[in-house]
């Protein structure tokens, strides 16, 4: 058997782009003949891909039938790590295509769901309005997934709330404040109300967040602190489209950081159903590298700090 070692030199020294991105459509199509039409190779070069890439790997990584392929378990382990290189480079051609092209830079920016809606949607078009020549790649990630990111140095900057731990080398400057609020679609019967009591809900059907969530777990002390028995829609999701779908088409109510459909709260399609009692959350801000900052990154976050003068961090240390 093979070490590891050996393997990882094999892989370096023998494998090709080409070989990655046939083994992915081959995992996602089923089919020789449909991947290569994909990809732009023949039939039989695809064939002879895939032989080289198991010789290459020791291991059989596809089951042959009569209605295609399919992938072995060794392949489907194997797929997530395969995913994430084809991942980087994609992103690696776009750095290449900003550099080549008139940009005068580009900026790797990762976002939470609350960042993008509560401070990128608007801030962003204005920021290339301003700046047309520098490009900037989006990426949506949450907690570990931004903290990794950050780890590793593939981001440049990120909009997400205070992490626990500030990893080395960055440092966050709090923008928009934030609190959970109780949310549901505009035509909802509670939202002309200037104000509603928690016993008032008891009627209402609630989409709940996730359990271990800030907002589930918030919620469910309310409601055992007020004595009060919410009425549960039988899906649980953190999916943004989902939730304002369910709240406009089913007249549910949700409670969600704010900044989480703050968008579409300003565009009229949910409203925020007034309480008598606030629940403020750490605010979303920026993450910036300590140093080695280049020009484009610098005009971006010094943008967002303008725009969205540093909000009170009442939850910083």
């Amino acid at each position: 058997m093979a070490s590891v070692s050996s393997i990882s030199n094999r892989l370096f020294a023998q494998g090709r782009f080409r070989h990655i991105q046939v083994l992915l459509k081959l995992a996602e199509l089923g089919s020789v003949k449909r991947a290569g039409e994909e990809i732009g190779m023949t039939q039989s070069a695809v064939t002879q891909t895939l032989a080289y890439i198991e010789k290459m790997a020791g291991v059989p990584l596809f089951l042959r039938h009569a209605r295609g392929i399919s992938p072995t378990k060794t392949c489907v382990d194997l797929l997530p790590v395969v995913r994430n290189l084809m991942q980087r480079i994609e992103d690696g051609a776009e750095l290449l295509h900003a550099r080549q092209s008139a940009h005068a830079g580009s900026v790797r920016l990762m976002a939470s769901a609350s960042g993008i809606s509560g401070l990128l949607l608007q801030t962003l078009p204005q920021f290339h309005a301003m700046n047309p020549e520098i490009q900037v790649q989006l990426s949506e990630g949450e907690n570990d997934d931004l903290l990794l990111a950050m780890s590793r140095k593939e981001v440049d900057l990120v909009v997400c709330r205070r992490p626990p731990t500030t990893p080395k080398g960055w440092a966050f400057t709090p923008l928009q404040s934030d609190k959970l609020a109780v949310i549901a679609g505009h035509r909802h019967r509670l939202g002309g109300r200037h104000s509603v009591e928690w016993a008032e809900l008891q009627e209402e059907r609630w989409i709940f967040s996730p359990a271990g969530s800030l907002a589930r777990r918030r919620l469910d002390e309310l409601a055992d602190a007020k004595g009060i028995q919410l009425k549960a829609y039988p899906l649980v999701t953190r999916s943004i489209p989902m939730l304002h779908a369910l709240m406009v088409q089913e007249g549910l109510i949700a409670f969600l950081p704010l900044n989480v459909v703050r968008h579409d709260v300003e565009m009229g399609d949910l409203i925020e159903i007034h309480m008598r009692d606030d629940h403020l959350i750490s605010p979303i801000g920026v993450m910036v590298p300590t140093e080695d900052m280049g020009l484009a990154c610098t005009l971006l976050a010094d943008f967002f700090k303008f725009h969205h003068p540093p909000a009170e961090d009442v939850f910083a240390d």
